[in-house]
């Protein structure tokens, strides 16, 4: 088998290893550890001898023979150092009895997503765990995504583990009253992930694409062990939806290609009519929430064949619902921009004073490159070069940054061309 399969079927068979190896020994910690190392070990050895029969069985074996080993040099060291039994639980101190196949054949990905999206873990940390026990990428992988050292990313990590082991929280599904704020922390670290790797915040690709593809395989998982969430739904065709214009995103530079600029001809028409379907489906169901508007917005973007054809009139009214259910001023922002779309430049930019008020999106660049659209929508050329050179200078993106920077100079040399402010 090549090796990027064998990197796949490792991604989606880690965390059910992890979560076997957590049930029989309590230790997520260690597990986490050992899984890594087991697939280290298939990394290296199935690509010339194959792949295992039952790969599963074979990574739970290997773990499962570090885990044991590690106990029993504990044990040898306690013993060494005279401590005294009662130092660890019982359950601890010697390897567990073998799992019935059923109990082994268990898919605990769900859990694994639960406890790595711990209320008490910052969102950095959890996304770094997430994608180092769920994701199954090595900290390297994961550093330079990040672009951090990976002696820092390996710290980050250690952290995380370290702060869910003194939380004492059990290696089992939440109960039903703390469930719902647990999957709203696990759809918030999925989301956060996909959007780093489709529109990277720093750096100098737009794209991260090793981490969009990684939110969206998560999310088709966490959706296939939650079919009747119409949030998890909803997140999944968001990043369906929102992943499908990735191709004309960007020209051959890399530079990006506004959303009315591209060519639609390049868009994924199989991932938008999975997309569609998805979220037509749970609208229909009745309770609908924050990712569920968001990928509906998304569909109407993606159902019109030219840009002259978006439906902003709904767009407009359903970022309406979106702000009255969020109060995200990221919403706001946007909510202008499709009310200018609809009513006029000056609509919108009556919006966005009153945004800027409210000061929460101070300093944020993309509230000057919003506002420089509509601003330059409104014929005010002077002010727009100011705003989309100002909004150049807070991005971290590199790619956002020349774009901006060399619309900024572009509208410049139009308006000096044309003897216009």
């Amino acid at each position: 088998m090549a090796g990027p399969s064998v990197d796949d079927l490792l991604r989606e068979l880690a965390p059910q290893v992890v979560g076997v190896l957590t049930r029989r020994f309590g230790d997520f910690d260690a597990a986490e550890d050992a899984v890594q190392e087991s697939m280290l070990d298939a990394v290296a050895q199935w690509p010339e001898q194959g792949v295992p029969d039952n790969p599963r069985g074979w990574l739970i074996q290997v773990a499962h023979r570090r885990m044991a080993d590690q106990v029993r040099n504990e044990q040898a060291r306690r013993r060494r150092e005279e401590l005294v039994a009662a130092q660890a639980p019982p359950e601890r101190r010697t390897a567990p009895p073998a799992e019935d196949a059923r109990e082994a054949e268990r898919d605990d990905t769900l859990i694994m997503l639960f406890l790595c999206c711990h209320p008490a873990l910052t969102s950095a940390s959890a996304i770094a765990l997430t994608l180092r026990s769920v994701g199954g990428l090595t900290t390297a992988e994961i550093a330079k995504a990040f672009m951090v050292p990976e002696a820092t990313m390996a710290q980050r990590i250690s952290r995380a583990k370290q702060r869910i082991k003194a939380s004492g929280v059990p290696f089992r599904m939440p109960d039903p009253q703390d469930r719902a704020k647990r999957l709203g922390s696990v759809l918030h670290v999925l989301y956060l992930i996909f959007n780093e790797g489709y529109a990277s915040s720093v750096g100098p690709d737009l794209h991260r694409v090793e981490l969009s593809r990684e939110a969206i395989r998560l999310a088709r998982m966490a959706h296939h062990l939650l079919p009747d969430d119409c949030e998890v739904a909803g997140l999944l065709a968001l990043m369906l939806l929102t992943d499908a214009r990735r191709p004309a995103r960007a020209d051959a530079a890399g530079t990006p290609i506004p959303l009315t600029e591209q060519d639609r001809s390049l868009w994924d028409g199989q991932a938008i009519a999975e997309g569609i379907a998805l979220v037509t489906r749970t609208l229909a169901r009745g309770a609908v929430g924050p990712y569920q508007l968001q990928a509906a917005i998304a569909a109407l973007h993606d159902e019109a064949t030219t840009a002259e054809e978006t439906d902003w009139p709904q767009i407009l009214a359903l970022y309406g619902l979106l702000e009255r259910m969020s109060d995200n001023p990221v919403v706001t922002l946007n909510r202008a921009v499709a009310a200018a779309m609809v009513h006029g430049a000056a609509t919108g930019l009556d919006m966005l004073r009153a945004l800027d008020g409210d000061g929460r999106l101070t300093g944020n660049h993309r509230f000057y490159a919003a506002r420089a659209h509509l601003l330059e929508m409104a014929g005010d050329r002077r002010a727009a070069v100011e705003d989309y050179r100002a909004a150049a200078g807070r991005t971290t993106s590199v790619p956002e940054r020349d774009y901006l920077t060399t619309r900024a100079a572009q509208l410049a040399r139009d308006a000096a061309a044309s003897g216009s402010p």
